[in-house]
């Protein structure tokens, strides 16, 4: 598969929730494609509102950056070598945790983002449908 597709969204957003129940966690999970554009997005019921933004803004970060925004957080701290990273693109760029890329024979092929919990939280729950992206379930 080269490109992300809904079935396959559908597939890791599942993941992702099953994850986030596990944990007790009502979260917002996205999902883009490798050009950061919007492919599913689920609100998990009495998710905060303000995770939908910032869900979707993981994910975009992830592609846009091809990484993980867990780390950019280092590197963005004041007087470090990306410090003001967030403050362009018009806000979009998140460096706290909970954003992966989705890679497949070294491509970026799309990106998730979930958003709702405390930051090591969003990361679980994120890695959950990573780990089944990368099973090819």
């Amino acid at each position: 598969m080269s490109q992300m597709y809904l079935e396959k969204a559908k597939q890791l957003i599942e993941s992702a929730e099953k994850e986030a129940s596990e944990i007790g966690v009502q979260m917002v999970i996205s999902v883009v494609d490798d050009g950061g554009n919007l492919i599913a997005v689920h609100r998990m019921d009495d998710a905060w509102l303000a995770s939908v933004d910032i869900a979707f803004h993981k994910a975009w970060t992830a592609v846009a950056l091809k990484t993980p925004t867990s780390e950019l957080e280092k590197a963005t701290l004041p007087n470090a070598e990306l410090w003001g990273l967030q403050s362009t693109n018009q806000g979009k760029i998140v460096v706290f945790g909970g954003g992966f890329p989705l890679e497949q024979d070294g491509k970026i092929v799309g990106g998730i983002g979930v958003s709702g919990g405390a930051v090591p939280q969003d990361v679980q729950v994120a890695q959950a449908a990573v780990n089944t992206f990368q099973a090819g379930k």
